[in-house]
């Protein structure tokens, strides 16, 4: 094995490539080369770095220092000082107090305990870090019936939004016998400013295999689907290419482990449209039609995709199943609070020192989050609202700051999780700007199956059209919320059923800022 005296991880995504990542990354090999170095320093190509909006960006250890915004003319400075001289460039570096905020202890992670150390692309380095043992363990010495139980007392619940419990979901289509039966992953994550799911995948594929892989063996399907947004394409790739890998290690395939369960993974890339993340217009749109949401019963468990009784889960739940597997129910029960047990991942967004991803304990404190991670609210400015759980979720004023990040405690404040996105806005926020572009999208994305949703969502844009233009009354805000409260109750799905949270939201806690709007 080959030593090394320093390592550089570079974080490789959507958001680095488009900054020329892969241009700074051979430069800096070329200036290692150059000063006699390659063979002392370790570049590592991984995942996320956590970081969001600091361009191309990469970490030394052991020294533990985080280079940002890095440029061309940055590199042979780097190699120079810090590598040759022993002294980091410290105006290139993340600043103090951001830098206290920036958390490298990665031993309350779950979902992402190996995104940002290991190189996804290499199915050997997941292995190094006990990767596929969870799933050996399922195959070869538990019963389906077991794994489902395990799951079933870990107290899971799905990430995607809902909260449904994963475990029961699975009980539904298990003890089906005499069909071919499906698993799908939905990872087409539709939700205006929500990526957590993509940032999973680029960081580490063969965890979400690996939970895949499991959970097929536990409800008894032997294809699985990942359906993911066309948008994606490094997902796309490490996917498929952490699929060849499993197929070629024997992970996947026929007679796995000469155990006589089979298994094939394939993924669906989607075309776009946020309805699809309705569990039941994936399916459609997965079989080749247009995707519109199925009248339920029969529920998907039952009767899915091409009739066959099909499981659908989000990408973050079913990274949390190796974990749960590999260290016990009891293990997983240990974080977070009684009834949503575990961890979060969470994108913070908007208004904040460090923009960023994180991982916690469910139950952790909207103002924790805010503040230990997301580096507090920039200088001079104060707090005035959190957009929690994407464009579908709800505005948190300050009085709400507290509250623990969990979906009972949300309940009590008629709050959801949803997809994990927190939107951070500071006091030169207008909350009615920001409903007016939740109430564009929403009308954009209406699928057009019942009327409720499509006229609904048209009327709500032509009434905060009107008062955006200062022409509106406060009858118009009355009539928006009984506008929403309709679709809630009568709307197909979801699509329609979502928009009278940050409706409600906005209208209540800062009434103000539509007020000002009036005529």
């Amino acid at each position: 094995m080959k030593f090394y005296r320093s390592h550089i991880l570079i974080g490789i995504d959507d958001t680095s490539l488009s900054a020329g990542v892969k241009e700074l990354e051979a430069l800096l090999r070329s200036e290692l080369q150059k000063n006699n170095l390659a063979d002392e320093i370790n570049i590592l190509e991984t995942g996320t770095l956590g970081l969001f909006g600091t361009g191309v960006s990469m970490t030394v250890y052991p020294d533990q220092v985080t280079y940002v915004n890095l440029q061309k003319e940055n590199i042979p400075e780097i190699v120079t000082e810090h590598f040759l001289k022993g002294r980091p460039v410290s105006r290139l570096t993340l600043k103090a107090p951001l830098k206290k905020h920036y958390d490298f202890n990665y031993k309350n992670r779950i979902v992402l305990e190996n995104s940002g150390k290991i190189n996804p692309e290499d199915i050997n380095d997941y292995l190094a870090v006990g990767g596929y043992e969870a799933w050996e363990k399922a195959l070869l010495n538990m019963k389906p019936e077991q794994i489902v139980d395990e799951v079933k007392a870990s107290g899971l619940r799905g990430r995607g939004g809902a909260g449904f419990p994963t475990g029961l979901k699975w009980s539904f289509t298990a003890p089906i016998q005499g069909k071919q039966k499906l698993f799908v992953i939905n990872a087409d994550e539709g939700e205006p400013g929500t990526f957590k799911d993509r940032l999973i995948m680029e960081g580490d594929p063969h965890k979400l295999l690996e939970g895949v892989m499991i959970s097929s063996f536990a409800v008894g399907a032997t294809k699985a689907y990942i359906y993911i947004r066309g948008e994606y394409k490094l997902c796309i790739n490490r996917l498929e290419k952490a699929i060849k890998d499993a197929y070629e290690y024997g992970l996947i395939g026929k007679n796995i482990f000469e155990s006589g369960f089979d298994l094939d993974i394939y993924i669906k890339i989607g075309a776009g449209a946020y309805v699809c993340g309705e569990e039941t217009a994936l399916i459609e749109s997965m079989e080749g039609n247009r995707g519109n949401p199925r009248s339920k019963p029969p529920f998907p468990g039952v009767e899915g995709a091409w009739k066959l009784p099909t499981v659908v889960n989000n990408v973050e739940t079913i990274a949390n199943v190796p974990g749960i597997i590999s260290n016990g129910a009891d293990w997983f029960t240990g974080y977070g609070p009684e009834g949503c047990s575990g961890t979060k991942v969470y994108t913070i967004m908007g208004d904040v020192n460090l923009p960023g991803l994180c991982e916690v304990d469910m139950g952790t404190s909207l103002r924790t989050i805010i503040d230990e991670f997301g580096g507090g609210i920039q200088e001079g400015h104060q707090f005035k609202a959190a957009l929690v759980g994407g464009a579908a979720g709800v505005f948190l004023p300050l009085g709400r700051l507290d509250v623990n990040m969990d979906y009972n405690s949300l309940r009590e404040y008629a709050a959801v999780l949803g997809s994990g996105a927190i939107l951070v806005m500071d006091e030169r926020t207008d909350i009615m700007e920001m409903l007016y572009s939740v109430i564009r999208f929403f009308r954009h994305e209406s699928c057009g199956k019942c009327s409720p949703c499509a006229n609904g969502n048209e009327m709500l844009y032509k009434l905060i059209s009107k008062i955006r233009k200062g022409e509106g009354t406060e009858k118009d805000l009355d009539n928006m919320i009984v506008i929403a409260d309709t679709m809630f109750h009568t709307s197909f799905c979801a699509l329609g059923q979502s928009l009278m949270m940050p409706v409600n939201s906005a209208l209540k806690h800062f009434r103000a800022d539509f007020l000002k709007r009036l005529k």
